[in-house]
């Protein structure tokens, strides 16, 4: 079969791009790799100016645009990273652009694609509302619709990730690649199985969002729900794609939201690195698929780095709470004065860290002599949390974990 994008392809956008977008830092982790048992490659494409592997692909394809098209100016619907890479290179190169984001696009997204001086309209709670919305306005002013996946120009600039981490780790024999409409994954199967056939193409996807995952099982498509790798969250895989896929890529996988909050808070903790939901997709699968990987010498790509503030607390608070570091007691004991300093006094003494106390006397107390607490402590692990609660129990304080525990 012939496919519609090819390692000429590729190398002719590399050739584009060259000075033009980053050439990200490709590196083995050790720590990662021990945690998996495969030697683990680390494609760092959220340390891209607007924090994304999408500029490659808006990138390439902005430098097809004739003179009268960049006069009329580009249109594109994106959640966020697309819409940051066609606002950012359309802005170099003096051509107007306006992007249509869905409803529920991080406040980090919008703000930074305004940023780059793009026209931003929020309109829908789908990429396939956004999408209509971008179509409707792309006739009306008569601007060029730039897709962020279902381009053979976009899908050769993404596949320049590829390039760059077989030249840089040429012993991968195995490459973990976060899907959404499925560019990225096209471009980077095209070129890595036309330099290195044997090498082994894993899709992942979010268990809310398993497109790709489906319709190479022959599925009909069912998405939906919340997830935290919105940039991901995508119901229609582009068709060129999904030719390509079809082809060239071996299996895809599913993760849940607790591997992807477990990733995010993985690359923080170990590799001191910010990646947002879809980001870090690669290494949740990596994670919690290790068996398959176990041995092997895999390359994953961390997509992308643009995840708000708030979210990103909670994650690492989340985290906190699901490995132990962190536990809510519900502790009930005898209203009476110099309690609450023998329980602070016996977790203190225990080396846990009290961060919040709610003292309650009236709603919930069991009887009106006694009074509950909830203390948010800061622990070591599950076994810590175990031993304060024994202790706290030996001590006359029955404690319960409400939850982290």
């Amino acid at each position: 079969m012939s496919l519609p994008v090819t390692l000429a392809d590729v190398q002719a956008a590399a050739t584009v791009l060259a000075g033009q977008v980053e050439r990200t830092l490709c590196r083995r982790s050790r720590t990662l790799s021990a945690i998996i048992g495969a030697e683990l490659w680390l494609k760092f494409e959220n340390q891209q100016f607007t924090a994304s592997f999408k500029e490659r692909g808006a990138l390439n394809r902005l430098s097809r645009l004739t003179a009268e098209e960049r006069a009329r100016g580009v249109i594109a619907m994106s959640a966020g990273n697309h819409a940051q890479g066609v606002a950012y290179h359309a802005g170099r190169l003096g051509i107007p652009a306006t992007i249509v984001m869905p409803a529920f696009t991080p406040y980090v997204k919008v703000r930074d694609t305004r940023s780059h001086g793009a026209r931003v309209v929020l309109l829908g709670n789908t990429l396939a509302e956004a999408a209509a919305e971008a179509h409707r306005l792309a006739a009306t002013e008569r601007l060029v619709f730039v897709h962020p996946y279902d381009d053979p120009a976009i899908v050769a600039g993404q596949g320049t990730v590829a390039l760059e981490m077989l030249e840089d780790a040429p012993e991968l024999d195995t490459l973990v690649v976060p899907v959404g409409g499925g560019g990225l994954i096209a471009g980077v199967a095209a070129a890595a199985k036309a330099l290195k056939p044997g090498i082994h193409i894993l899709g992942v996807e979010s268990e809310g969002y398993g497109a790709m995952h489906q319709l190479l099982r022959g599925l009909p498509v069912e998405v939906g729900g919340a997830t935290i790798a919105e940039g991901i969250a995508v119901r229609d895989i582009g068709a060129l794609p999904l030719a390509v896929a079809r082809e060239l890529v071996d299996e895809v996988v599913l993760v849940s939201e607790r591997d992807i909050e477990r990733a995010v808070a993985m690359l923080i903790d170990i590799e001191k690195t910010v990646a947002e939901g879809s980001g870090a997709a690669g290494l949740a699968a990596l994670v919690a698929h290790r068996e398959r990987f176990r041995g092997r010498r895999v390359g994953t790509i961390l997509t992308g780095g643009n995840i708000d503030t708030r979210l990103l607390a909670q994650i690492l608070l989340r985290d906190l709470a699901h490995s132990g570091r962190m536990v809510r007691l519900r502790v009930v004991l005898t209203d009476v004065p110099g309690a609450l300093a023998q329980v602070a006094g016996l977790v203190g003494r225990l080396g846990g860290n009290i961060v919040e106390v709610q003292h309650q006397r009236v709603y919930g107390a069991v009887s009106a002599k006694s009074a509950e607490l909830s203390l948010e402590i800061e622990t070591r692990d599950r076994a810590h949390i175990a031993e304060i609660v024994a202790a706290l129990a030996q001590a006359g304080f029955p404690a319960q974990a409400i939850d982290g525990g």
